[in-house]
């Protein structure tokens, strides 16, 4: 009625017969309990696959911990030990973005839960909710961190050498340790991100006052980059799924499925849009690979991994620049649509062109793959040779934002103008 104060936004809803508190640390633990278990069991699952339920001494729970820590963010310090007569030396940096991906929806799906009914919420009620799933989140991530470890012995291959090794102390073993503290606060960054993302994107995610006049600014694009995003790796699993059907080794499929399938299908939309990354791929570390990877990939010294190194071994490589502009045009109209009907057609386009950069950049972080491994024994391999391998997959980043930003541009002008023709929320015909 005029003259009134605006009605305070309601609370959340209880649990009856439970304290407020006990129902609100109840959702978070909830929350955070399942991003956690579903990392657990994707991971599991992919590593299983990829043969590592067979690794000594016991050593598939903490591989699998430590497939978790990495996919939330967090570290694994490698450590190699040959002896006094002897050198290891290993490194890993490579995110399984599988695991990530499919503990980051479950996680957001569970936060909004709660809050699907609420178009908006009071600011401290909000801080709040974060704050404990938060606390939750890094109680359960240390559980997870302080299981990660465990050290490999490793066999030269010679009996003799592997025997003289052993009188001499000089038995090489690998080992991996989660860095407690990196992996606390990098998982504290990837929750908080991921929360800021789901609030970016998601109409069900409910805003406090001061934020709703921006929500028509912001939410559009970021809608249309999640997307893009997982339309690629919807695509990239129903090749995948053929893939396993059609070919051999399922068991090798399986794992990229499980553990790399963002990573590959992320790097196929960079790449058809015009990004490259420059990588080099060891025959003594077996990856599975796409063949056209594998084909640009496997060769003597840094390779290019761009659409013109791809079509020169695949001629299917066309099909990469098709589905990105299907996609980036869909996603284009999908946000021209969210917007606020009288916007111009060249802000669409400069939205679109920044968050298409942006997601590329974030993209190419996220695929960097640098892994090595080599031991050197009383005279017998090197740390670069025979007895080691390589994988090292690096983006050209400049390379890709300068793309996302090009491609931005013209799919988000053209996405726009069939929008002007749809009714946009909130428009009264």
């Amino acid at each position: 009625m005029p003259g009134h104060p605006p009605a305070e936004p309601p609370g959340p809803v209880r649990a009856p017969g439970l304290p407020p508190a006990v129902t609100a640390w109840a959702e978070a633990l909830g929350t955070a309990l399942a991003g956690i278990v579903t990392m657990i069991v994707v991971a599991a699952l992919g590593l299983w696959a990829a043969g590592a339920a067979d690794l000594p001494g016991g050593a598939f729970p903490s591989v699998v911990a430590a497939a978790v820590v990495v996919a939330a963010g967090g570290s694994i310090r490698l450590s190699g030990e040959a002896g006094i007569f002897g050198e290891a030396d290993a490194a890993l940096d490579a995110v399984p973005l599988s695991v990530t991906v499919a503990g980051a929806l479950v996680l957001a799906a569970v936060f909004l839960l709660p809050l699907r009914r609420h178009a908006v919420v009071r600011t401290s009620e909000l801080l709040g909710r974060i704050g404990r799933t938060a606390a939750c989140w890094l109680v359960l991530l240390l559980i997870v961190a302080l299981t990660a470890r465990h050290d490999f012995r490793i066999l030269v291959g010679n009996d003799l050498v592997d025997e003289i090794g052993a009188e001499l102390g000089s038995t090489p073993t690998v080992g991996f340790r989660a860095d407690v503290g990196a992996t606390l606060g990098f998982g504290l960054l990837w929750l908080l991100a991921l929360l800021v993302l789901v609030f970016l994107v998601s109409r069900r995610a409910p805003l406090s006052s001061p934020l709703l006049r921006f929500q028509n600014s912001f939410r559009p694009p970021a809608f249309a980059m999640v997307l893009t995003l997982l339309a690629y790796v919807a695509i990239g699993l129903v090749v995948g799924v053929i893939e396993l059907i059609s070919r051999d080794r399922p068991a090798e499929t399986l794992a990229v499925l499980l553990l790399g399938l963002p990573n590959l299908a992320w790097m196929a939309l960079g790449v058809g849009t015009g990004g490259g990354w420059v990588g080099h791929v060891d025959k003594a570390i077996g990856l599975p690979l796409p063949n056209a990877l594998d084909l640009v990939l496997r060769r003597d010294g840094p390779q290019t991994l761009d659409f013109g190194s791809v079509a020169e071994r695949d001629g299917r490589a066309w099909l990469l620049v098709v589905v990105a502009a299907v996609v980036l045009l869909t996603a284009a109209f999908t946000a021209a649509v969210r917007s606020p009907a009288r916007r111009p057609a060249w802000r669409h386009a400069v939205e679109m062109a920044l968050a298409l950069g942006l997601t590329l950049l974030v993209v190419g972080l996220l695929t960097c793959i640098t892994a090595h491994y080599g031991i050197s024994l009383i005279g017998v391999g090197d740390l670069g040779g025979n007895l080691g391998g390589e994988v090292i997959v690096r983006p050209q980043l400049l390379r890709l934002t300068a793309a996302g930003l090009v491609w931005g541009l013209v799919t988000g002008f053209l996405g726009s103008l069939p929008a002007r023709r749809v009714r946009h929320p909130g428009q009264v015909p």
